[in-house]
């Protein structure tokens, strides 16, 4: 096998693989509950790690992390080897853990602002009149230069609409006490989830997940999502808001001869339960779009019918494990599933797809000129890294030896809106109207994220960690994180305008 490509597994017909150069073309993996899929994630993210592509994945159950330590050679990974006819190597893989409530891996945070209204309004749950209140309070941020970094700015925000609803109302329609006080109520859910976690700074850098080792190989960013899945609506924004942020900061590179980076979205269903008219049409054009910056999405959930059909539309590498039809919608789905396919004539889709064994799948991939092979059943390939978790010693020496240690463990509160509001409170100041009060102001971002207007410098008091114990490195390390979030806050907005007039401004359709 080449080294442009990635071994998946071995049909009747010989090696089953992945091409590099076409793996930006997106792909699925579909199939029930113990056919094999987070295996058959494993062999791919080991594949795309050897081939030097970083690899940012979700691990809804904890066993994806067992990649980080090298694998014990089980009998049935032997044979599996055997018959596919290839070396059973035990390898580990470079690994950096993510953990959103920051207990099994290092913390992510984005701010309020990076999420945007829409995004959040997803998030909160809201209906169309609320979702336009708090559209109202990030107008009115951006207007007074009001940085909207976590929830207590987000609070004090609707306190401040809620104050000024006869001002703001003429200006922008009915703005109700009750609408501001049901979106507070689904703050203070939020928070008694430990959503608080999530906003804040230092924000995630996107350049951390897209790390290759000294060795070449590319590092694999695993979320620990099992505990995060206890909040689905959570687990589903921040991925979306992490995809954003890829086709927003990475720049347009075309076809290349391997992916920058691969992101798995597992348990992708709960990406499009519910989800309004205009988040679905966001996530189709962002998968549409992004394979242009270098970056491969690929899905994986247990049935094809929980992807919308303009979303599978795009995903052209496919493996189909086995699904179980005891129900008419199961059988719709197999049905489905199997159409999808370019057809074999040495078996029949549909019967095979209800016949493949645990670790066997139906394969096809985009060949050479981009067109689907046809479809194969197919032996997966066994991984290199171990089949399960890694222990709690070995996630803590993994995280200390990681090389984002220290960059994002402190939550850093400079000032912002919070600050600034109870400021002018204290001060008896009306509030004063900046640039955009009479205009559109630019909101960028397929989620709705604003452009901040004129933000205010952090605060030295605020900004500087507390000169205890911490060595003088880590204090500029803490300080680069704010100081390249703040910039990247300023930044952002020539190219979040660009990408908002790309989409059309559907976020407010």
């Amino acid at each position: 096998m080449a080294e442009t490509e990635i071994l998946i597994g071995k049909s009747a017909t010989g090696a089953e693989t992945l091409l590099l150069r076409l793996a930006n073309r997106h792909g699925l993996v579909t199939g029930a509950t113990g056919t094999g899929k987070t295996v058959t994630l494993q062999v791919l993210a080991e594949g795309f790690s050897n081939a030097g592509v970083p690899v940012f994945a979700a691990d809804i159950k904890g066993d994806l992390s067992g990649l980080s330590q090298p694998g014990d050679g089980k009998e049935p990974f032997l044979r599996r080897a055997r018959e596919i006819g290839v070396e059973y190597v035990p390898d580990r893989f470079p690994t950096i853990f993510w953990d959103v409530l920051g207990e099994q891996g290092h913390p992510v945070r984005a701010t309020i602002s990076e999420m945007g209204p829409l995004l959040l309004a997803r998030l909160l749950d809201l209906n169309e009149t609320q979702e336009g209140v708090l559209n109202i309070a990030f107008r009115v941020a951006d207007e007074q230069g009001l940085l909207l970094l976590d929830l207590k700015d987000l609070r004090a925000m609707l306190a401040f609409v809620a104050e000024n609803t006869a001002s703001l109302g003429a200006r922008y329609g009915n703005v109700s006490a009750q609408s501001v006080g049901a979106i507070q109520r689904q703050l203070l859910v939020l928070e008694n989830q430990r959503g608080e976690n999530f906003f804040g700074e230092p924000a995630l850098e996107i350049a951390d997940l897209m790390r290759t080792d000294r060795d070449g190989r590319g590092v694999v960013s695993i979320l620990a999502a099992n505990r995060l899945m206890d909040n689905p609506r959570l687990y589903a924004t921040f991925l979306l808001w992490l995809l954003s942020e890829l086709f927003e900061e990475l720049p347009e590179v075309g076809d290349l001869d391997k992916p920058k980076l691969v992101f798995f979205f597992d348990e992708a269903h709960l990406l499009f339960d519910g989800a309004p008219k205009a988040l679905i049409e966001a996530v189709e054009r962002v998968v549409r779009l992004i394979r242009s910056k270098g970056v491969g999405v690929y899905f994986v959930t247990q049935n094809p019918l929980d992807i919308p059909e303009k979303v599978l539309a795009q995903l052209g590498n496919r493996i189909q494990h086995a699904l179980r039809a005891f129900t008419p919608r199961d059988q719709k789905a197999v049905r489905a599933a199997a159409e999808t396919f370019r057809q074999n004539p040495a078996f029949r889709t549909e019967e095979a797809i209800l016949s493949l064994g645990v670790g066997e799948a139906l394969v096809s991939t985009l060949d050479a000129k981009g067109v689907p092979t046809m479809v194969e059943r197919t032996l997966i390939a066994p991984p290199g890294g171990r089949v399960g978790p890694a222990s709690d010693q070995e996630r803590q020496a993994i995280m200390a030896a990681s090389p984002v240690r220290g960059r994002y463990d402190r939550m850093i509160d400079r000032e912002s809106a919070y600050e600034m509001l109870q400021r002018r409170a204290g001060e008896g100041a009306p509030p004063q109207r900046e640039a955009g009060a009479s205009g559109s102001v630019p909101r960028s971002g397929p989620w709705g994220q604003p452009a901040p207007a004129n933000p205010p410098a952090p605060s030295r008091e605020r900004a500087e960690p507390a000169r205890t114990r911490q060595t003088r490195s880590e204090t500029e390390r803490i300080v680069t994180s704010v100081a390249t979030s703040a910039a990247r806050s300023i930044g952002t907005q020539i190219g979040r305008a660009i990408f908002r007039s790309i989409l059309g401004g559907m976020t407010r359709r």
